[in-house]
């Protein structure tokens, strides 16, 4: 009975030690197994999503239109032709520009000032509009590309008119174009010499108000108005020694994201003016 007892304790005790060993096995071993394993995927899996997104941003980027917003009549630099095209000094040169570097573009022609709001909005990504490049637009966040042309703003008259010097204005009236730089030349003279300014929205509604004599002058940008003139047949002329110092103009952003056209077009712009073209497009529209 001794030996039964024994030997049946010792079996118990022998199955006991089997059954904790297998469940320190299982315990230790299978949580690490697949601790392990999540840890190993999740980096990779993390890294692929990180490629994938961004390879689609670049895809974005290279396939994105650019939407450049441009006055509607301001010749030279933009007008429409007798065939109903949008041509112009700004548009050839955006046009080469793009062309050069290789993105894609939409043209808006807006007016002035409809297209200095689409940009300041968002719903264009850069102004192409003859602006001049000032202190005054770079303190309240335009962002300029490097100069494309030179340009000066000059008093014009009606062709029969006396006005000979800023003194002969005492009295009268300057018709300006709301938000350009002819308007800011205008009014830092008007209070010196004595004249009143009216404000129109456009460049063909300021010079009608001289040729039928609701204003005394005009202020305008100097190739701007001489084309005017000579394609227009305006009864207007220039007067000699009214003019501003030249002024740069550029491409304006209004967003700091756009930088990447704003570069793009800094390096199409020297590209275009080492191989002729910018030349060219100068040549044919204003004949230098």
């Amino acid at each position: 009975m001794k030996k039964l007892t024994v030997m049946a304790l010792i079996a118990c005790l022998a199955f006991s030690a089997v059954a904790c060993g297998s469940s320190a096995n299982d315990t230790a071993e299978t949580p690490a197994a697949e601790t392990t394993d999540d840890a190993a995927e999740a980096p990779a899996e993390e890294s692929a999503d990180a490629e994938a997104e961004d390879e689609t941003a670049a895809a974005d980027t290279s396939d994105k239109t650019w939407i450049i917003a441009m006055d509607t009549v301001f010749r030279p630099f933009e007008f429409t032709n007798e065939n109903g095209e949008f041509v112009g000094i700004d548009v050839d040169i955006i046009k080469a520009v793009a062309e050069d570097q290789g993105f894609n573009i939409e043209i808006q022609s807006l007016g002035w000032d409809a297209a200095v709001a689409a940009v300041q909005a968002g719903q264009a990504d850069a102004l192409l509009a003859g602006a001049s490049i000032t202190e005054e637009r770079q303190a309240s966040g335009w962002i300029f590309s490097d100069s494309y042309y030179d340009s000066s703003q000059i008093f014009t008259v009606k062709s029969d008119s006396d006005i000979a010097s800023f003194e002969d204005l005492e009295g009268k009236t300057v018709a300006v174009k709301n938000g350009t730089e002819g308007a800011k030349f205008a009014d830092s003279l008007k209070d010196e010499y004595g004249f009143s300014v009216d404000v129109y929205e456009d460049s063909p509604t300021m010079y009608q108000a001289v040729v039928l004599g609701q204003a005394d002058a005009c202020v305008e940008d100097k190739p701007i108005m001489g084309d005017s003139i000579k394609t227009g047949g305006l009864e207007l002329k220039v007067v000699e020694g009214m003019e501003s110092e030249t002024a740069p103009y550029g491409l304006a952003i209004m967003n700091e994201a756009n930088q990447e056209l704003l570069d793009m077009f800094n390096a199409g712009l020297a590209d275009i003016k080492a191989d002729g073209t910018y030349d060219e497009i100068i040549a044919t529209y204003l004949g230098e």
